[in-house]
């Protein structure tokens, strides 16, 4: 059993989790992710890492809240259990494997959306401690839906934000302000990560690519086992299948067919909205019943 220690809600439906789990704490890396279980005979739900803490033995998790599954984990309070966080799985992100003189040598930017940031933030936080150049780019619909702006900021070079509404910073698309950044504001990046709705990485995997900046991409929302054994993740890239929760969940994203990543991703989106609405249906007949 894995104890809620703090429960924040950040947006809308996305709530953060941070839970004592030590052994995945101390041996998480930036890039990995976690199997939860609310309860037993729960559905497994993939969640990228937002954050370790190896002294405090913690995780945390961000979780927006689409189904039935990611309702019951979202309804936890500070003081419940989950019955499973597993990990950390999955490959952690490759700038891992570079020494410290050459990761204060290169220039990376982020871009997100959305939930995006989540997974991003551990990324951010553990290049800049190790002196890399970091930027970032934050898109969201609206101010309301950005997500940890503020630990962002206190862990980059330099933070811009995109809003669709222009209710912060650039009204239009994240890949505006990188067009902007790289043409008209003389930036130059060794590297580009992008996480995030899976439309949004493949515009900025095509922006980038006219300009020839290394670009990865996680697809942490393909995952359903987290195991590889269903499937379900399948992705091509470079002409090769590839399964995101044992071979990634990043990869170089000019290799990643995007269109056929989003009618997969699509496929599990009506069907889990299916099942959230029978859920709901059938919560309501029992409330009748009961009231009746």
């Amino acid at each position: 059993m894995f104890k809620i220690v703090k429960k924040q809600v950040l947006a809308p439906s996305v709530f953060l989790f941070e839970v004592e789990a030590p052994r995945v704490a101390n041996a998480a890396k930036p890039g990995q992710f976690v199997i939860v279980r609310a309860r037993d005979h729960g559905e497994r739900i993939p969640l990228t890492i937002a954050d370790y803490n190896k002294e405090l033995g913690t995780v945390t998790i961000v979780v927006q809240e689409l189904g039935v599954s990611t309702k019951l984990i979202c309804n936890a309070e500070v003081g419940d259990f989950y019955v499973d966080v597993v990990g950390p799985l999955g490959n952690p992100s490759e700038f891992l494997h570079l020494d410290d003189s050459t990761l204060k040598s290169q220039r990376f930017l982020f871009v997100a959306g959305g939930v995006g940031a989540a997974p991003i933030y551990p990324q951010v936080k553990y290049l800049y401690g190790k002196g890399a150049s970091v930027d970032v780019i934050l898109g969201a619909r609206n101010t309301e839906l950005l997500i940890l702006k503020e630990e962002i900021k206190k862990t980059c070079n330099n933070l811009y934000v995109a809003t669709d509404d222009g209710s912060e910073g650039h009204k239009g698309l994240v890949t505006d302000v990188l067009n902007y950044l790289i043409t008209s504001n003389g930036k130059i990046y060794d590297n580009v990560v992008t996480i995030g709705p899976m439309v949004m990485m493949k515009f900025v995997a095509l922006c980038t690519k006219k300009y020839g900046i290394k670009t990865i991409a996680s697809l942490n929302t393909l995952m359903v086992d987290g195991t590889g054994m269903c499937g379900a993740c399948r992705v091509s890239v470079g002409g090769v299948t590839k399964f995101t929760c044992v071979d990634g969940p990043e990869f170089d994203a000019h290799l990643v067919d995007f269109d056929e990543a989003m009618c997969r991703l699509n496929m599990y989106k009506t069907e889990e909205g299916k099942k959230l609405k029978e859920e709901e249906e059938k919560n309501h007949q029992c409330r009748i019943g009961r009231y009746a």
